[in-house]
């Protein structure tokens, strides 16, 4: 059975819900820690699949009241749907085109890249391999999103 599972961290900045899709839970574990300790976000939810990251982003099932995160980060390499999939569906989706997307993944290949942009991702990040490079990719990412981009403020039932 697929779980989402919450990380508060406080902060006095501004507050960016994450939603995390990603079916490898040491990486989960990893990301959560990480911003955690950037202190910077405040919530990061996560979905292990890609069916259900839909179903999350859509609030369908047990999701119906869950709120409309203003990031997702997406792994490509997942089961039920993989990144690409979830990526194409939400760009498709009136309610969810705006929602920022990163990849977040191990891939670095170029066609993953390219394809990646090419689907409307705002960014393509490498999954750093250690626990300290982890934590200074979450402090640079948390930094940005959190105080320098600008992310629509959507509403959970558009």
């Amino acid at each position: 059975m697929a779980t989402i599972t919450r990380h508060p961290t406080s902060t006095t900045h501004n507050v960016i819900e994450i939603l995390l899709v990603d079916d490898n839970d040491d990486d989960a574990v990893l990301i959560q820690e990480a911003f955690a300790e950037a202190k910077l976000l405040n919530v990061v939810s996560r979905a292990v699949d890609g069916e259900e990251a839909l179903d999350y982003l859509s609030r369908r099932g047990k999701y119906g009241s869950a709120t409309l995160p203003g990031l997702v980060l997406l792994d490509i390499n997942m089961p039920k749907k993989n990144g690409f999939e979830v990526l194409h569906e939400m760009k498709s989706d009136p309610l969810l085109k705006h929602v920022p997307v990163v990849m977040l993944t191990t891939s670095g290949r170029d066609e993953d890249i390219v394809k990646s942009y090419g689907k409307g991702v705002c960014s393509f990040i490498t999954k750093p391999v250690s626990f300290n490079e982890f934590n200074e990719l979450a402090a640079r990412f948390s930094f940005y999103w959190a105080l320098v981009a600008k992310i629509p403020r959507l509403h959970t039932h558009v």
